[in-house]
């Protein structure tokens, strides 16, 4: 007995539906990115495409709070002081700040702030005009410093017993969303040059799997409630990018991974941005980004040469 099996309609993946964004990029707009290392990748490419994207100024940010924080900087642009300041463990000595990535650090307080205002007031002249705000959110874990009462970005090397660990149930991940939508439309109104934005915010596909496998699923699954409940509210203002799910489900196989096994490769970042650029720009534009991808690999070409 012969089978024969149409292979034209055999499914090998479940395609993550995704309807055209609400929202949208082009390449008219400024795009400000925040959030977890995802965002730089994805960032990174954008700019090198021809976008007007400014990417993470404060260095990455992987949970809703410090997102949060972070914008409000950007909205009043109020200066980091003496008191921001925090030395580096593990003898390091360097100062920076439990707002910054640790490539923000100098070697005197006066250095620091000096470096830190200087690229807060470039990062809010970028915000007040920018149109579209692409968050990234990687984990609902986060670390809140017992003294000072505050979660912070980065535990800069310090002992573990200044902090308590949390995970930031998903109405906070939502009120924190919603925060950020509500900080920016009240400034658009009272500033004549805070120029109004739309938000797009997805989940980060790193699998945070210091968590445990358990615990990384919690945190995401706290971050996707978090993230529909203030789609919900925003008023056809936002709108949700399913960058964790294609992960999941498109490309769900140990090759679309790095070494590490928890970050993607580069292989599955370029397949995630490709999907989010046909869900995000208008197709009058692909013209314009094909030619921009182009221009840029010969560059990259002759660079090598």
């Amino acid at each position: 007995m012969i089978i024969f099996c149409n292979f034209a309609t055999m499914k090998l993946q479940t395609p993550v539906a995704d309807d055209r964004c609400l929202v949208g990029i082009s390449y008219e707009d400024r795009i400000m990115m925040l959030g977890s290392c995802f965002s730089d990748s994805i960032g990174r490419q954008l700019a090198d495409f021809g976008f007007d994207v400014c990417v993470n100024p404060f260095g990455t940010l992987y949970n809703p709070a410090s997102i949060l924080n972070s914008v409000r900087r950007l909205v009043t642009g109020v200066h980091f002081t003496e008191g921001d300041c925090v030395e580096i463990g593990a003898g390091d000595g360097r100062i920076c700040s439990f707002c910054h990535h640790t490539s923000f650090a100098r070697g005197t307080e006066a250095e620091f702030l000096e470096n830190a205002n200087v690229s807060l007031d470039a990062a809010r002249a970028y915000f007040r005009t920018c149109t579209k705000v692409m968050i990234t959110l990687g984990t609902s874990w986060c670390f809140r410093h017992v003294a000072r009462d505050f979660i912070v970005s980065n535990c800069l090397k310090r002992p573990a017993d200044e902090y308590c660990r949390e995970l930031l149930p998903s109405h906070e991940t939502a009120l924190a969303l919603t925060e950020i939508m509500r900080m920016c439309e009240e400034a658009s109104r009272q500033d004549k040059g805070f120029v109004p934005k739309r938000f797009i915010f997805t989940v980060s596909p790193i699998r945070h799997f210091k968590d445990g496998a358990h615990g990384n699923q919690l945190s995401k699954s706290a971050l996707l409630l978090g993230v529909d409940g203030a789609i919900k509210a925003s008023g056809q203002t936002a709108d949700y990018f399913p960058s964790y799910e294609i992960m999941m489900d498109e490309l769900r196989d140990y090759r679309f991974y790095a070494e590490d096994m928890c970050h993607p490769s580069q292989q599955a970042v370029d397949y995630i941005r490709e999907r989010f650029l046909v869900w995000a720009l208008p197709q009058d534009e692909h013209k314009r980004l094909d030619e921009n991808i182009r221009t840029f690999r010969r560059g990259c070409h002759i660079e090598k040469h």
